[in-house]
């Protein structure tokens, strides 16, 4: 009996099944490559869905966990310490935002920013109490919590777990003119994903995000942007909403501020947004944590000196040029942005999960989304001799039946 087969059965014994991953238990990772229990060795093309941009055990991160724990780990915010401001400064003056504030999730940074506009909309614009509305749209994910899940439109995240809170509109996505006709006097944001990586690496058309910006701003509602996935380099900028020189109100961030080693999130905000909340109104007990902070420190020297949002642009631009240029006859579509690239399999070739499959029999590790749609997505790292060995065996598996 494998060890990998062990391990899975112990897994489906003790845990609830709330995932379905792939058959392949992982025991370690270096820059792009993982190797499992059994001493296989893989090519990550998922990177814990964008948490792992700079790589697996980027040395640098690692050498900043490990001297912080030395040190510090958790203080609460009952009391300072000496990492939090230091990384809040280098946050912000990167993203270009005057303030943020720190939690530990992705859904955490979604929920706060969800609270933050809220309150501002009643405190500075005026909003009648229990009154305020979001927009949000179809296809949606900001999360897991209940609030969040209560404005999704994937059946399955609600089933079960209402009532939900009120309060959000849904509309579709990329569509500027449901949005105008959405706004109301009570709406005091717009929460938006620049680029839909759950639903599928779905990219809006271009000017769309700027202009929901401009209807947001003349509206006086906040345009939020969901960067967890997309943000810090993933598709080519530093935020993807810099593609259209649109500066949203309130950015959340996550999964890759954690360098892949340690949760980390923030929504970031003007001064307007975030001095609506006074000490008692939100908080985390984890969120700041001088742990947390240092790694976040170096994970963001990481992405900018080695420029690997310029690496996502030049190798995303010709890995999916080269994708297209398969032309399998089970792909209806290759979309994407940087190194967040979907294949969506034509129906009538079954769904992505069997190609996925098939491209862990050779080496690669990519997860389906949204049942139609092969994720290709690796460490910003890797090179462009690594993706062109890796497309002998896409090719192999995109030209074959994989059902």
């Amino acid at each position: 009996m494998s060890r990998t087969g062990s391990l899975i059965r112990e897994v489906d014994q003790w845990s609830a099944h709330n995932y379905h991953p792939l058959p392949v238990v992982i025991e370690r990772g270096e820059g792009c490559w993982v190797w499992d229990v059994d001493g296989n060795k893989y090519l990550d093309m998922l990177s814990a869905y964008s948490a792992v941009n700079q790589g697996h055990r980027h040395p640098r991160i690692v050498s900043a966990l490990m001297e912080q724990a030395e040190r510090l780990t958790l203080t609460s915010r009952a009391f300072h310490n000496d990492q939090m401001g230091a990384f809040l400064h280098q946050l912000c003056e990167l993203v270009g935002y005057p303030k943020a504030l720190p939690m530990n999730t992705g859904a955490e940074a979604v929920e706060t920013a969800i609270k933050a506009v809220r309150k501002w909309g009643y405190l500075v614009k005026g909003v009648a109490p229990e009154a305020a509305e979001i927009i949000v749209c179809d296809n949606n994910f900001h999360g897991r919590t209940t609030t969040i899940v209560g404005f999704s439109s994937e059946e399955q995240y609600r089933s079960g777990f209402g009532p939900f809170t009120p309060g959000f509109k849904l509309i579709p996505y990329g569509d500027i003119d449901a949005l105008a006709a959405t706004i109301t006097k009570n709406t005091v944001g717009f929460l938006v994903e620049p680029l839909q990586g759950e639903g599928g690496v779905v990219v809006p058309r271009v000017g769309y995000l700027r202009e929901a910006a401009s209807l947001c701003r003349e509206a006086d509602v906040k345009f939020m942007a969901d960067e967890i996935q997309t943000g810090l380099g993933r598709t080519g900028r530093m935020l993807a909403c810099d593609w259209e020189d649109v500066r949203p109100d309130v950015v959340m961030l996550g999964k890759a501020l954690g360098g892949g080693v340690y949760p980390v999130s923030a929504a970031l905000a003007d001064e307007e947004v975030m001095n609506v909340f006074t000490p008692g109104d939100h908080g985390s007990t984890f969120g700041g944590n001088p742990l947390g902070a240092a790694v976040g420190r170096a994970s963001l020297d990481v992405i900018v000196e080695e420029k690997l949002a310029e690496r996502a642009e030049e190798l995303g631009s010709w890995f999916m040029g080269e994708l297209t240029a398969i032309g399998s006859p089970h792909v209806a579509e290759v979309r994407g942005r940087g190194l967040m690239i979907g294949v969506v399999i034509a129906e009538p070739s079954g769904t992505a999960r069997p190609f996925c499959e098939a491209l862990m029999e050779r080496g690669i590790l990519a997860k389906e989304t949204h049942e139609q749609v092969v994720r290709f997505a690796p460490p910003l790292v890797i090179t462009r001799e690594i993706l062109e060995e890796a497309l002998e065996s896409i090719r192999e598996v995109l030209l074959s039946d994989a059902r």
